[in-house]
């Protein structure tokens, strides 16, 4: 079972009206903007919980996806590659007053699902107005990001390999975004900004989508029966993923000291969670191989370990309490079989073996699409 954390798909915009503030040229270039608008428009609604629609328009316009995580992944698709053709038309035409001006016009307004400020804000959320479409075409991609990983985890329970690949993607997406959108803002970005628009903030989302990806996999590899050892070592290939996200996490709160805490604990929590199955898998090998008393050692300082780490959230509290339970009973039956059979001596501090990890995993590259339309301004 895993830890859910939907934060990130939490995210809200406000309304952009591309025709308004660009000036087009001809009627085929007006009739592209107020398509992105029309595209812009729907995926703004339901985020924004603000739709009109009902659920058989909805699932008829999408060409029959009943699921609501479907149909967005659909939605951005199609507004993404009008969007990316947009920048690719507005960057050939330089750093022209007019577009500088026209831009601005847009208000590029969203808010973050990732700041603490977004949890205890009475009035609703703080919303970020920076005027660069990168930072429309960043926020857009986090949002893809999310709702990639959203749907990785609802096709979890019927299909694992499916699910993997989702994960895998989202952090295709991440990835692309740390290092090729977000990176050439740079200066352009005001001090004060989101947390998704900090490039170690993405690749951070990157390495989780990893973690999960690798903990679907190993799910599967249980089913097949694969030997313990080495899903011992998966299991801490999956901390030493999160222990990379959390040093990052440290660096982009340098950038930014608005992170939600939430992000924090949930990657404290999935670390620790793989971190005591890693150690049930090992103290299962260890006995295997005769070891008695270092299987107890090891399951000894397991349990105490993540006794002190459990996590504030009820639904995360619920998760742990069943893997303690579990690792509990394992070592009241590996000290009841040591007493009676095998006498050893139980081991402890520099006696118990260092764990070892083995990330399998890799990010699928997200190639990003560009809708190739002429587009032609009144400069």
């Amino acid at each position: 079972m895993m830890l859910q954390f939907p934060d990130p798909v939490k995210l809200k915009t406000r309304k952009i009206v591309f025709e308004e503030a660009y000036a087009a040229r001809d009627s085929a270039t007006l009739e592209q903007l107020k398509e992105l608008s029309s595209k812009r428009r729907v995926i703004e609604e339901s985020i924004n919980e603000s739709s009109s629609i009902t659920e058989a328009i909805a699932r008829e316009m999408s060409g029959g996806l009943t699921s609501q995580v479907q149909q967005d992944l659909q939605r951005l698709e199609g507004y993404l590659p009008l969007l990316e053709n947009l920048i690719f038309h507005i960057d050939l035409i330089g750093s022209n007053c007019q577009i500088v001006r026209w831009t601005s016009d847009l208000k590029i307004r969203w808010s973050s699902a990732l700041s603490s400020s977004s949890f205890f804000n009475l009035l609703g959320p703080k919303f970020f107005q920076i005027d660069n479409l990168r930072f429309e075409l960043g926020m857009t991609l986090f949002l893809y990001g999310a709702i990639l990983r959203e749907r990785a985890l609802e096709v979890l329970p019927t299909d694992l390999v499916q699910s993997a690949t989702f994960f895998r993607e989202a952090a295709g997406v991440y990835h692309h975004l740390a290092n090729e959108v977000l990176p050439s803002l740079g200066p352009a970005f005001p001090a004060e900004r989101p947390p998704e628009a900090i490039s170690s903030v993405s690749t951070v989302m990157s390495l989780i989508c990893l973690a999960e990806a690798q903990a679907v996999t190993i799910r599967k590899a249980e089913e097949k029966g694969t030997a313990i050892g080495l899903l011992a070592k998966l299991h801490h290939g999956v901390t030493q993923l999160l222990d990379e996200a959390y040093s990052l996490l440290n660096t982009a709160s340098s950038e930014c000291r608005d992170i939600s805490s939430h992000l924090v604990e949930f990657i404290l929590s999935c670390k620790s969670l793989h971190e005591l199955r890693s150690q049930k898998y090992l103290a299962g090998t260890l006995k295997i191989a005769g070891q008695v008393g270092v299987a107890v050692g090891v399951l000894r300082v397991a349990v105490i370990n993540v006794q002190k780490k459990i996590p504030g959230e009820e639904s995360w509290r619920s998760v742990f309490r069943k893997e303690i339970d579990d690792a509990s009973e394992m070592l009241r039956k590996f000290e009841h079989e040591n007493e009676f059979v095998w006498h050893e001596k139980i081991a402890s501090g520099d006696e118990l073996p260092l764990p070892q990890g083995n990330k399998i995993v890799s990010f699928i590259p997200y190639k990003p699409k560009r809708w190739e339309r002429e587009l032609a301004f009144k400069i």
